[in-house]
């Protein structure tokens, strides 16, 4: 409950705009398979916390994600409506629509265009997306998912 608490408490006096990564947050990545996004094996803990995070007052929770090609957007929706269907508004980015453009500048880049009076936060899983967003867009509150592990 330590990532519950935390939220609850920083959304007290703000409302927070949250941006959940997919792939590593959720569902397992597995390296042989990136793309078999209709099997991939849910992280049911993770996802227990942030449904719980969803119904909090002053959060709005999202999905951020990329993937390699503009079929595997409607798999990862699929996927969302069958183990997570709490996050509503979803942001699945396509490289193969974005000339192949890297995962952390594709999230940098939306984020950067988000236009919001609610405090953003990102948890994602890669270092280089936290690492390259936080260069980007320095105002975003940043999580690594090991945050949901109580």
């Amino acid at each position: 409950m330590y990532f519950y608490n935390l939220i609850k408490e920083l959304s007290k006096n703000q409302k927070l705009l949250i941006f959940v990564d997919m792939d590593g947050v959720i569902a397992y990545f597995d390296f042989g398979r990136p793309s078999d996004f209709l099997n991939k094996r849910p992280l049911f803990n993770n996802i227990k916390i942030l449904e719980k995070v969803s119904e909090l007052p002053n959060v709005n929770l999202h999905i951020l994600s990329v993937c390699k090609k503009d079929t595997d957007i409607d798999d990862k929706n699929k996927w969302l409506d069958k183990y997570a269907p709490f996050f509503k508004e979803r942001v699945i980015i396509s490289k193969e629509s974005n000339d192949n453009v890297s995962a952390k500048i594709l999230k940098a880049n939306y984020l950067k265009k988000v236009n919001t009076k609610e405090k953003i936060v990102l948890i994602d899983d890669d270092n280089q997306v936290l690492k390259v967003v936080n260069k980007e867009v320095p105002d975003v509150i940043l999580y690594q998912d090991s945050v949901l592990v109580d």
